[in-house]
C-alpha cells in the first residue's frame, strides 16, 4: 500500500489538526476529508507477503489542495500476529511529481528487531521519504528508509488501457540477502462492479513475481 514521515508525536499532532480542521470547515461544500475500506486476499508490499493472510485496509485522508494527511492500517482476518498503522503526508506538485514522508508503525513488533512496540517508542517506527514523478501513463519512483538499514527501493511501471505492468528492486530488508535486487515484478488490473444504478465498488487483481525470493502471489481485493 502503497506510504513516509516524520518524529510520530509532530505528525500525529499534524494530521489531528488537518483532520479537525477539516470536518469542521466542509460542511457545505464538497469535503476534503475521505474514508475508504480494502478488504484484501492477501497483505503483498513491494513484492513480500505480510501477514499470510486476508486483511481490512482503513483509510482516512484530509486533501487540502496539493497537500495530503492520512492514515492507513493493515489488520488480518486471522490470527495473524501482524498489524500495521501508518501516518503519511504528501505534497503534489504540478509537473507530476509526489513527495511522501511516511510513519509505517507495527503495534506488535513483528518487522525487523523490535525491543519495545509501543506507540511512543521509536524502536517501533520505520521512517520512510520518498519521491514519485508521473509521466502520462508511465511513472517512476524511489523510497529511502531514514532510521533503519539504509533500505532503498525503486520502482518503475506504465498502465496500459486495461491493465497495469511494475517492476521493483530493492536492498536491505526487501532481499532474502541484502543485496540490491529485483523482488517486486507483476500485473494488476481492476474492474467496477455495479451494484445498483447509484452504487459500484472497484474490484482488483494482480499477479504478483519476487525474483529474489522465488515467490508468487495472486491477490484480490475489494473498495468501499
Amino acid at each position: 500500500m502503497m506510504k513516509a514521515n516524520f518524529p510520530s508525536g509532530k505528525m500525529i499532532a499534524v494530521v489531528a489538526a488537518v483532520l479537525i480542521s477539516g470536518f469542521i470547515h466542509a460542511q457545505n461544500e464538497e469535503s476534503p476529508v475521505s474514508v475508504s475500506v480494502d478488504l484484501v486476499s492477501r497483505y503483498v508490499w513491494r513484492g513480500t507477503d505480510f501477514g499470510n493472510a486476508p486483511a481490512v485496509q482503513p483509510t482516512i485522508e484530509f486533501k487540502p489542495g496539493s497537500f495530503a494527511f492520512g492514515a492507513w492500517g493493515s489488520y488480518p482476518i486471522s490470527a495473524s500476529p501482524y498489524l500495521e498503522a501508518d501516518l503519511y503526508a504528501s505534497y503534489s506538485f504540478g509537473f507530476g511529481m509526489d513527495v511522501i514522508a511516511t510513519d509505517y508503525y507495527f503495534p506488535v513488533g513483528q518487522v525487523g528487531v523490535v525491543s519495545d512496540s509501543t506507540w511512543f517508542s521509536r524502536d517501533a517506527h520505520t521512517f520512510e521519504i520518498g519521491l514519485n514523478q508521473g509521466i502520462g501513463d508511465f511513472y517512476i519512483s524511489g523510497y529511502y528508509f531514514l532510521n533503519a538499514n539504509s533500505d532503498l527501493y525503486f520502482e518503475a511501471g506504465y498502465s496500459f488501457k486495461h491493465f497495469d505492468l511494475f517492476a521493483g528492486a530493492g536492498n536491505e530488508s526487501y532481499t532474502t540477502k541484502g543485496r540490491f535486487s529485483v523482488c517486486n515484478v507483476g500485473v494488476a488490473a481492476t474492474k467496477s462492479i455495479k451494484l445498483t444504478e447509484t452504487f459500484s465498488f472497484p474490484l482488483s487483481g494482480a499477479f504478483i513475481i519476487n525474483p529474489d525470493k522465488q515467490q508468487v502471489n495472486i491477490i484480490v481485493g475489494i473498495s468501499f
